[in-house]
Formats: C-alpha cells, structure tokens, sequence
C-alpha cells in the first residue's frame, strides 16, 4: 500500500494519472474536466466509470479505505481535496457518492451499449456539448478540442480507435483548409498532371 501526499488542489493533463489503485490519499472533488476510473485486468485497463465536474472519487478514502481504482484525466481537469474529518462530514459525503454511483452507472452504461455514433453523441454531450449541433463548423471545432485521443474515446466507449475515426468523421464536419494551403495544394497537383509520363525502357531504369 502506497502512502501519497497530495496538494489542496491538483491539476492534471489528459491521459496524466490522478492516483493509482493501492494508494492512499484524500476524496477528491472534480472541478473542471472529466476523469475516467479503470481497473486493471492484465495489459489492459478496463473502464468502470467516468467522473464529471462536481463528482467525487476516491470515496473510499472515508472508509479508511486505499483507492481501488486507477484514476486518469480523461480531459485536462482540475481537482480539489475535500475536508472530512467530522462525522456529519462523512455522512453527507457518502449520500453524495452513493447517489452519484447510480447516477454515472447510467452513463456508462450510455457510453457502452448503443450504436458507436449514440455513444459518441452521449460523450459529447457530457463533456458539455448537450445544446450543441455537430454539423455546424463552430460547434465542431469546439468539440474537436474538447474530445479524448481517439484512443481514449475507443476504450471508453467499447469501440475500435478505426470505428471512433469513420463515426466522428461522419458526425463532425471535415475542417476548412485555409485558402494558401488550398491554393498550393492546387497549384501541386497541377504540376504533378503536366509532367510527361515515361513509357519503355526508360521507365523501367527510372523504376
């Protein structure tokens, strides 16, 4: 059993760990960002649950309890240590953690049964996309950037990392290609198209 010590608040990249199964440490409280909690079976992770703004995680730590699950930033995200040293602390807190237990059951059960393209669009909509039109070039661009490694999303939702990539592919509109770039990419091809195709032995040297 790992012993760690953690700062008040915390701050994670996506795909850093939070803490590790078999550590020790305090309940933590999401402020900003998604975390997604894994358990490890061999070489792979296997996803339990995700946890948004708001959620608690590590609740076992009010039991005295070491973490039983790996935790990950499955977005950048930002967490806060929470204070339970009196009782009715305690009490309140494992309410929290018990109403929230069924409430993300729910969700993971979204992001893992379904057609690939309704567990994206669940995804998207608890990374707080819920009034936001995919096909809108805006709306897309914001959601790129909020959106997991294409392998994370994979794990998460059960799918292979080459469906997550035609799916999105299919929901998110391709992006605009800036005009220079557009224009040079034409211009490329042109001079690729004017070049004489060689026939006979030369093309056979040049092979």
């Amino acid at each position: 059993m790992n012993t760690v010590f953690h700062p008040r608040t915390l701050d994670c990249a996506c795909a850093e760990p939070v803490f590790l199964a078999g550590d020790v440490g305090p309940i933590w409280r999401i402020t900003e960002g998604v975390v997604r909690l894994d358990r490890d079976r061999g070489p792979q992770r296997q996803p339990v649950q995700i946890a948004m703004p708001g959620d608690l995680i590590g609740a076992e730590a009010l039991c005295d309890q070491h973490y039983r699950f790996n935790a990950t930033a499955l977005t950048a995200c930002r967490l806060e240590s929470v204070d339970a040293a009196d009782a009715s602390a305690r009490e309140r807190l494992l309410q929290q953690a018990l109403l929230q237990q069924q409430s993300r059951s729910q969700d993971m059960a979204a992001l893992r049964t379904g057609s690939v393209l309704q567990r994206i669009t669940h995804l998207i909509h608890l990374l707080g996309f819920e009034r936001a039109q995919p096909g809108l070039q805006p709306h897309a661009e914001a959601i790129r950037l909020a959106l997991p490694t294409l392998r994370e999303i994979a794990q998460v939702i059960d799918a292979k990392t080459e469906t997550v990539c035609r799916v999105l592919g299919q929901l998110l509109p391709p992006r605009r290609r800036k005009a220079g770039a557009a224009s040079a990419t034409s211009a490329g091809r042109s001079r690729r198209n004017s070049i004489p195709v060689r026939t006979g032995r030369l093309a056979l040297l040049s092979a």
